[in-house]
């Protein structure tokens, strides 16, 4: 990898932390915030003031990230909370998601796009059902680095044994979720202990600190896949005396690198044409690269609109169909019902679908698969077959996570109800 020259060229993680309530998760991140220097000092201020408000006697760094005024009356967190920093390593973006089991589809939204999730346990509680529930969906979400952060070991005296305990419990769980690189770290956010510095109160731990494993987790895998993928958002015709004959289709890369001379396969056409130039703004480029925004010009003049996949002739092609089998979280308080119809947006496209068939809801407590369902509740994660008006091409989530994904929206309301990742029939 190239040598960074400056904040600009720096390497980017995304992660999420998760827990159940009270595991400490927005202290933690306050906590990382603090101990890198990376909050101002008028922040600082405005949390101690806030933290005296309280009746706090320590300041609370758990207001840094609980921004809500109904969060920080509460001592909760509800909505999903980024916040940004930065070491002379590499650059964050943290998104502090809710513990309470009604806000598991704001767990979702903020791990959609994380390269690494923080899993909080309580030392004094260990694993409960949130911590189910959290994994099994950073395992559909394919997150594919897990830090398990074993908190509030100034709780139990920094014991080894209750580490080692609940280290060997959660070992058993990430083996059935096939859950496979996972870290675990014993720390207390409230005081800091393995987070940024190392603790001198657990010298049986030879480990990293937190901070540690998130500036050298490796982030390669963002181009995940050697398919090229770039969905196309919209048709570029400028009609102009300055470009006549312009003719360009702008997307956000989802997979793979491309070049000008490249042959390209469109979806769901299967039309064929070369890469004729590769250009950001008035850029011109020779190669781009998964997530770049571009546009391509190509040699062939080939009817492609909005919703169409641009894909690259080497390695596994995309699916096409209108039977979709795929693994669901559902968000709303509506049932999610069979023989419903929604609006399905994937990647750029938009179609409207039926619930065909709900093959099986996972029981989160022993995570087996309960059959005969015929409606989904808030929250419920399951695994449904859905038929759509018109063909959508795809991905299996796992070889790519923007085409193997879609999102249920409401005819009615046209709010987002649903977050579907599409899997293979032997799930």
């Amino acid at each position: 990898m190239a040598k960074t020259t400056g904040y600009l060229d720096m390497e980017l993680l995304r992660f999420t932390t998760a827990g159940s309530v009270d595991d400490g998760k927005s202290t933690l991140i306050g906590r990382l915030l603090y101990d890198s220097k990376s909050i101002f000092e008028d922040q600082l201020e405005a949390v101690e003031a806030a933290s005296k408000r309280s009746g706090n006697e320590e300041v609370n760094l758990a207001l840094l990230t609980d921004g809500l005024r109904a969060e920080r009356e509460q001592g909760i967190t509800i909505d999903v909370a980024y916040r940004y920093f930065a070491t002379p390593k590499r650059k964050f973006i943290i998104a502090d998601t809710p513990g309470h089991i009604q806000y598991t589809r704001n767990m979702v939204t903020g791990a959609s796009t994380a390269d690494l999730a923080i899993l909080l346990v309580d030392a004094r509680h260990g694993i409960v059902e949130q911590t189910l529930r959290h994994s099994f969906i950073a395992s559909l979400l394919g997150i594919p680095y897990v830090v398990v952060c074993i908190n509030k070991m100034d709780l139990v005296d920094f014991s080894q044994e209750v580490y080692d305990k609940i280290c060997n419990d959660y070992s058993s769980v990430a083996n059935k979720l096939h859950i496979e690189n996972v870290r675990f770290i014993p720390i207390s956010a409230k005081y800091g202990h393995n987070v940024v510095t190392p603790s001198d109160k657990m010298p049986w731990y030879n480990g990293q600190t937190l901070m540690d494993v998130l500036e050298t987790t490796p982030i390669d895998h963002k181009i995940n896949s050697q398919e090229v993928r770039m969905p196309v958002q919209y048709v570029i015709r400028p009609i102009s005396d300055k470009f006549p004959d312009f003719r360009g289709y702008a997307g956000r890369m989802a997979g793979g690198i491309l070049k000008v001379g490249d042959e390209i396969t469109v979806f769901p056409s299967a039309l064929q044409s070369k890469v004729k130039d590769l250009s950001q703004c008035t850029k011109e480029l020779q190669e781009v690269f998964t997530p770049d925004w571009i546009t391509i010009q190509l040699e062939n003049d080939i009817d492609i609109s909005r919703g169409d996949l641009l894909a690259g002739t080497k390695g596994v092609q995309p699916q096409i169909s209108q039977d979709i089998t795929m693994d669901v979280c559902w968000f709303n308080e509506n049932p999610l019902m069979l023989n419903a119809r929604y609006i399905i947006r994937q990647a750029t496209s938009e179609t409207i679908g039926i619930i065909k068939k709900i093959n099986y809801k996972v029981n989160i407590n022993t995570l087996e698969h309960e059959q005969g369902i015929s409606s989904l509740n808030m929250n419920d994660i399951a695994s449904v077959t859905i038929k759509t008006a018109n063909p959508l091409v795809f991905d299996l989530y796992k070889h790519n996570r923007t085409t193997g994904s879609l999102i249920f929206i409401d005819q009615n309301t046209f709010e987002t109800v649903g977050a579907g990742m599409i899997s293979d029939n032997e799930n």
